[in-house]
């Protein structure tokens, strides 16, 4: 295969940049954003894989499972709101789609089988398809319904006599956790910024006041995966997308208060990923073994490119933070062509190990290096 490498001309010149990232410096001071169109060698490279997302892995209805295909979805369509493309409209033809049109509480009962965090991913897809629609004229009704009636089904599990509130993972009421809340944090105040829902607000305010105060972000300044019964850390992994939905959340509620310090926790927690979850200042997740091979599900295969996406979401929220992360961001999204990317486009999930190190590809890693190229075009080095 050969690549368009558009930023690092070489294996040499991508290594020299991940070493300097490798002692990535303590929080500084932003310098001003000077502004710019988003890339478009990167805008090319991510419709690469999109174009082999959409031909390898689309089945007639989807490319994954139910949350997975939330986030791809989500990808498409930031893809071509930042490119002006119509390449992958396919949301209608997807499960996800169908339901959004049916704009029935029931089936959407059904569909969620009370999975609290699916819901979040949802909302997520929902919203982002009706801006496109709206963006090209179309009716986004639809989506924007379907969204409000998964949003009311998550906030109906808020709970406030176990561990003093939070939105239980599932309809079994077992397990509060990071993502499910994160999730809910960052649709509440996403949710204020687009409609001014004073509920969405009171919402996304008690969110992060329970999160803040739940115990479930260590010492380190990560999250853990949640609470044990007795609403103790449970000490469960610090996945990657905890660490940055968490931060886009944190920014739409900054954007909804202009409470400043808000940026510092979520700078907390992005800084805590660059310096406790990289491997020469590119992200590794604890699964992705490159020696010999990646024990990762498909699921977390997908968190990576999920924390690149919400440093995209935080950064839409809190533009003079952009000069911080621009060269991290560049720096990842240049390992997921030099290290991540086999023949065809493919990707797969480790980015931080040459020749794909082990890496599983599938829908999901796929997915993931989309929103990483992405997020790059917006805001990496071009």
């Amino acid at each position: 295969m050969v690549f368009n490498f558009k930023k690092l001309a070489s294996i040499a010149t991508l290594v020299t940049v991940m070493s300097t990232l490798c002692t990535y410096p303590s929080p500084v001071a932003a310098s001003p954003l000077v502004p710019r169109a988003q890339c478009a060698a990167t805008l090319s490279t991510a419709a690469s894989v999109g174009s082999r997302l959409q031909s390898k892995y689309w089945n007639g209805s989807g490319w994954g499972i139910f949350w997975t295909d939330a986030n791809t979805i989500e990808d498409f369509y930031n893809l071509m709101l930042a490119d002006g493309s119509t390449t992958f409209d396919v949301a209608d033809n997807t499960r996800i789609g169908q339901l959004a049109l049916q704009q029935d509480r029931n089936a959407w009962i059904s569909a969620l089988n009370g999975s609290n965090d699916d819901a979040g991913w949802i909302v997520l897809s929902l919203w982002k398809v009706a801006d496109y629609r709206s963006t090209h004229g179309q009716n986004a009704a639809p989506y924007l319904n379907s969204a409000s009636i998964v949003y009311d089904l998550i906030a109906a599990e808020w709970d406030d006599s176990v561990c003093g509130g939070g939105v239980w993972w599932s309809s079994a009421h077992t397990y509060k956790n990071a993502i499910t809340n994160e999730l809910f944090l960052y649709i509440s105040a996403s949710g204020y910024n687009r409609f001014g829902n004073a509920n969405y607000l009171a919402n996304a305010k008690k969110t992060w006041n329970w999160l803040l105060n739940s115990g479930i972000r260590n010492s380190q300044g990560l999250w853990n995966d949640g609470l044990t019964s007795s609403c103790a850390n449970n000490g469960q992994t610090t996945w990657i997308y905890n660490q940055g939905v968490i931060a886009s959340g944190l920014g739409a509620l900054y954007k909804a208060t202009g409470d400043s310090s808000l940026i510092t926790q979520a700078e907390t927690t992005l800084d805590a990923t660059i310096n406790h979850l990289t491997v020469n200042g590119i992200l590794k997740e604890s699964c992705d073994n490159a020696n010999p091979t990646s024990t990762c599900d498909n699921d977390q295969a997908m968190f990576k490119g999920i924390w690149m996406k919400h440093l995209q979401f935080y950064l839409d929220n809190v533009p003079d933070r952009v000069s911080k992360y621009q060269s991290f961001i560049g720096a990842q999204e240049s390992a997921v062509v030099h290290y991540g990317t086999g023949s065809g486009w493919t990707v797969g999930n480790v980015w931080y190990a040459p020749s794909n190190g082990g890496s599983l590809f599938t829908a999901e890693t796929q997915t993931s290096g989309l929103a990483a190229h992405v997020s790059a075009a917006k805001y990496g080095p071009c």
